[in-house]
């Protein structure tokens, strides 16, 4: 298999999608690796170093993108490398098709295969590609969260500790999976006063069970919601459904219930965010205000931290991309019935369901394009 790594091109995205030991495991395994020229330098990865792990480096993503049939990437297409895609690409990505219409139309017209960090589970439902950028991003909204809650950011004017005769803040967090654990440990650590929101009780018991003394656990429903963002100094947004749009549980009007100053972190906006008035911002554009509450809405909060996440990334998308590569997508999605969710869009067709039903297309089950596993 001929394997492209294109440079990252959306904005303020630093990391790659693969390091050179993983060029190095695919080029013994037979396989060729195309790497653009400074596809690595936003996580300290010179060409060279992929050079002598056995990639080819080249001088540019049209080169990248004309002799390989699987790309590689990070993040989802933007515009400028629509004209790259053809139908014989296998696109192994995070997509977010579901905030995301004007891309699923695209690719559907492109008629490539798309495969999607995001959807791929495990059969007791977890999440591989999708957990490491999680406890990043879960770990990254209170460190950002408390640099915006700084008078000069509009903030609060609020330290996160607090400190002796003066109490700490107040952090509310709407999801107690990957990314609201994360945040949790991180509040709990410098010292503030946390509370954790969720539907699913067994997951209240188990953060109840794990947790610091200064973590409190809350059933989310309307009533404890509005409580909660009425002490909220700081909200984190960590809803998930898996491939589909986040559920809006913080309306506008609910905005008038937090202390003017507050800071909220949708971590949820890569999938359309929890908060009505949530919308994707950039590393170099992150906040605005609404009703003078402040809003953090970056997309790719990882990629700040590209020196971490890269190497969480690739060490869960290496395993998979291999099979890709030995077997190609059809016989590897035969074999491998976690890696098989990942499909999303396939030759012109949807066949991720909540995609379809988010975009009225017609779905197609993924198990009826795959060919029998090779003996």
């Amino acid at each position: 298999m001929v394997i492209g790594v294109p440079r990252e091109v959306k904005s303020d995205e630093y990391r790659v999608s693969l390091t050179p030991a993983g060029a190095e495991v695919l080029t013994r395994a037979g396989h060729t690796v195309y790497v653009e020229a400074g596809a690595g330098l936003g996580t300290n990865i010179a060409d060279d170093e992929y050079a002598a792990h056995g990639a080819t480096v080249l001088a540019t993503a049209t080169e990248v993108w004309q002799r390989s049939r699987l790309i590689v990437k990070v993040k989802e297409p933007v515009e400028s490398e629509f004209r790259h895609i053809r139908a014989e690409h296998t696109l192994f990505t995070y997509f977010h098709f579901a905030a995301n219409e004007p891309l699923t139309r695209e690719m559907v017209d492109r008629r490539c295969v798309c495969i999607a960090y995001e959807t791929i589970q495990e059969e007791d439902g977890t999440l591989p590609l999708l957990t490491p950028m999680s406890e990043v991003a879960g770990r990254m909204a209170i460190q950002e969260g408390a640099k915006y809650l700084e008078r000069p950011e509009e903030g609060r004017g609020i330290l996160l500790s607090g400190v002796p005769g003066v109490p700490p803040a107040s952090i509310v967090i709407l999801g107690g999976g990957v990314v609201g654990l994360n945040a949790a440990k991180i509040a709990a650590g410098i010292g503030a006063l946390v509370t954790i929101l969720d539907v699913n009780l067994d997951r209240l018991r188990y953060l109840d069970d794990v947790m610091p003394q200064n973590v409190f656990t809350l059933y989310s429903n309307p009533v404890n919601l509005r409580m909660a963002l009425r002490e909220a100094d700081l909200l984190i947004g960590a809803v998930l459904i898996r491939g589909d749009r986040a559920p809006v549980l913080v309306t506008r009007e609910m905005l008038s219930l937090m202390k003017p100053g507050a800071v909220i972190v949708d971590v949820a906006v890569d999938q359309g965010g929890c908060v009505e008035t949530i919308h994707a911002t950039t590393h170099g554009d992150p906040t605005y205000v609404v009703d003078s509450i402040v809003h953090y809405g970056v997309a790719n909060m990882p990629g700040a931290v590209a020196g971490t996440s890269t190497y969480a990334l690739t060490n869960v998308t290496l395993p998979y991309l291999k099979q890709l590569a030995d077997f190609g997508w059809q016989d590897a999605c035969a074999r491998n019935s976690t890696l098989c969710k990942g499909l999303n869009i396939v030759e012109g067709k949807v066949t991720f369901q909540p995609i379809a039903d988010l975009f009225a297309l017609p779905c197609t089950a993924p198990e009826t394009l795959l060919q029998e596993p090779a003996t």
